[in-house]
C-alpha cells in the first residue's frame, strides 16, 4: 500500500486515467510561485526602482520563463513523464538522464535545506526572537518530509489550504497600504535603494524561476493536454509573477524597506507576517518532490535499482533538515547558485532534441498508445553532455543578459549543430547513439 500510495509514477508514464484537472495541477504550480521568495524579488525590485520598471521588468521576465515552462511543459503532458525520466529519450540517453537526476535532486535537496532555514528563522522572528532554531528547523523539515512522502496528494492539499492564507494575509497588507498611502505617489516615487536596471530585474525574475521552468514536466505530466500545460504554467505566471512582483514593489516603496518580513509585519501586524512565512512550505515541498523523482531516476539509470519514490523523499528530507540544522547550508549557497545555472542548459537540450530533431518521437508516440515506454534507448549521448558542459560555462562565465537563460539558448544551439554535423558526416538525416534496452 505504502508503494503504491507514494511511487508517484517516478519511473513509469503517467495513464490517461490517473491525469487531473487543469485547475489542481495550477494550484500547486502556482503555489510553487506564489512564495516568501517571490514576494521578496517584488520587495527587491521596488527598493531599487520604480513601480513601473519594476512592473515591466516583471514582464520580460514572465515571458521568457512562459515560453521555456510551456515547451518543456508540453513534452512532459504528452509523455506523462518527470524530467529527469524524460530525459532518456530527449537528449541525454540512459547514463546521461541518471547524470541529469542527480544534479537536479542535490540542486534541489539544498534548497530545501537552505528554505527550511529561512522557514524556521522566519518561525523564531515571527514570535518575537523566541524558540530554538535547531528544534524549529526539525520541526518544519520533518514536517514537509512527511507531505512530500505522499506525493501530488499531499501537494495538492498543502497548495489548497498554503496559498489562500498567504493571499489573504497579502491582500490584507494591501488593504492596509491602501488605506494609510496614497497609491498614486507609491506608484511615481524613486527608489529608497540602490538603483537597479530594467534589465538587472529581468534578469532576477527569469533567473530566480528558471529552474523551475525546466523542471514544468514534474507537474506538467499530470496535465491531460497540451492546452491545460499553457493554461497552468501562464496563469501562474501572470498572477503569481506580476501580481506579486508589483504588490511587493508597491508595499517596499510604503515602508521605504526590501525586507519583506518588516514590510509584512508594518503593514499587516505578526499574523499576516506569520502567513507569509508560512507559505514557505509550498515552494519547500515542490523543492523536495522534485529532488525525489530526480534521485529516483539517478538509481534506476545508473545502477537498475527501483527504488520507492516515497523512502527517497524520506532518506532526502531527513538528509536536507540535518544540514539546515547543523548550519552548513549556508556556506553552501554559492554552490547552490552554481547548480542553478546547470540545470538550465537540460531544458535547451530537452526541447531540440523533443521538438526539432525528434529523434525518439516515433518510439515514445508508439508506446504511448500502449501505456508504456519506448523499448529502447541510448545508453549515452556524448553531444549531449558537451552541449550541456558548453552551456554550463557560458552561463557561468558570461556575465551579460540573464545568465540562465544564456546557459539555455547556448546548450540547445550547441546541440542541434552538433547533432546536424554529426549526422551530415555520417551521412543520415539524424544520428542516433548505441540503442540499449530502456
Amino acid at each position: 500500500m505504502l508503494k503504491q500510495s507514494t511511487d508517484d509514477f517516478a519511473l513509469s508514464r503517467i495513464p490517461l486515467g490517473a491525469r487531473r484537472p487543469m485547475w489542481e495541477v495550477f494550484m500547486i504550480r502556482f503555489g510553487g510561485v506564489v512564495c516568501l521568495p517571490l514576494l521578496m524579488t517584488g520587495a527587491v525590485l521596488g527598493h531599487g526602482m520604480t513601480v513601473r520598471d519594476a512592473i515591466l521588468a516583471t514582464i520580460l521576465g514572465v515571458v521568457i520563463l512562459e515560453i521555456v515552462s510551456f515547451l518543456v511543459g508540453v513534452a512532459g503532458a504528452w509523455e506523462g513523464m518527470s524530467t529527469s525520466f524524460l530525459t532518456r529519450w530527449t537528449g541525454f540517453g540512459q547514463l546521461g538522464s541518471s547524470i541529469i537526476g542527480l544534479i537536479i535532486g542535490i540542486s534541489c535537496i539544498g534548497w530545501f535545506g537552505i528554505q527550511n532555514s529561512i522557514f524556521a528563522n522566519g518561525l523564531i522572528a515571527a514570535f518575537g526572537g523566541r524558540g530554538n532554531f535547531q528544534l524549529m528547523a526539525l520541526i518544519t523539515g520533518l514536517a514537509i518530509t512527511v507531505i512530500v512522502v505522499y506525493g501530488y496528494r499531499m501537494l495538492s492539499y498543502t497548495a489548497n489550504i498554503a496559498v489562500p492564507a498567504f493571499l489573504l494575509a497579502l491582500f490584507y497588507a494591501t488593504y492596509q497600504m491602501i488605506g494609510h498611502y496614497n497609491v498614486s505617489e507609491l506608484f511615481t516615487s524613486a527608489p529608497s535603494g540602490s538603483p537597479l536596471s530594467i534589465g538587472v530585474g529581468a534578469t532576477m525574475v527569469a533567473g530566480g524561476f528558471m529552474v523551475g521552468a525546466v523542471v514544468t514536466p514534474d507537474l506538467s505530466r499530470f496535465n491531460r493536454n497540451a492546452r491545460d500545460v499553457f493554461w497552468m504554467t501562464l496563469l501562474s505566471l501572470l498572477l503569481g509573477e506580476i501580481i506579486i512582483n508589483f504588490l511587493g514593489a508597491m508595499m517596499s516603496h510604503a515602508v521605504k524597506s526590501s525586507d519583506i518580513v518588516v514590510i509584512m509585519y508594518k503593514l499587516g501586524g505578526w499574523l499576516a507576517a506569520l502567513l507569509v512565512i508560512f507559505s514557505t512550505i509550498k515552494i519547500n515541498d515542490l523543492n523536495l518532490y522534485v529532488a525525489s523523482l530526480g534521485v529516483t531516476n539517478f538509481l534506476d539509470a545508473a545502477f537498475g535499482y527501483k527504488a520507492n519514490r516515497g523512502v527517497i523523499t524520506l532518506i532526502i528530507g531527513v538528509l536536507g533538515t540535518t544540514l539546515s540544522i547543523l548550519g552548513i547550508l549556508d556556506k553552501f549557497i554559492s554552490f547552490m547558485v552554481l547548480l542553478g545555472v546547470a540545470v538550465p542548459p537540460i531544458g535547451g537540450i530537452m526541447v531540440v532534441d523533443y521538438f526539432i530533431l525528434k529523434r525518439f518521437r516515433k518510439e515514445l508516440e508508439e508506446s504511448r498508445l500502449q501505456n508504456s515506454l519506448p523499448a529502447v534507448s541510448e545508453r549515452l549521448n556524448p553531444l549531449a553532455l558537451l552541449a550541456w558542459l558548453a552551456g554550463f560555462l557560458v552561463g557561468y562565465f558570461i556575465k551579460g543578459g540573464i545568465p540562465a537563460l544564456n546557459s539555455l539558448i547556448a546548450a540547445g544551439i550547441v546541440y542541434w549543430v552538433g547533432m546536424k554535423l554529426c549526422a551530415a558526416l555520417s551521412g543520415r538525416e539524424t544520428i542516433r547513439f548505441i540503442d540499449s534496452k530502456a
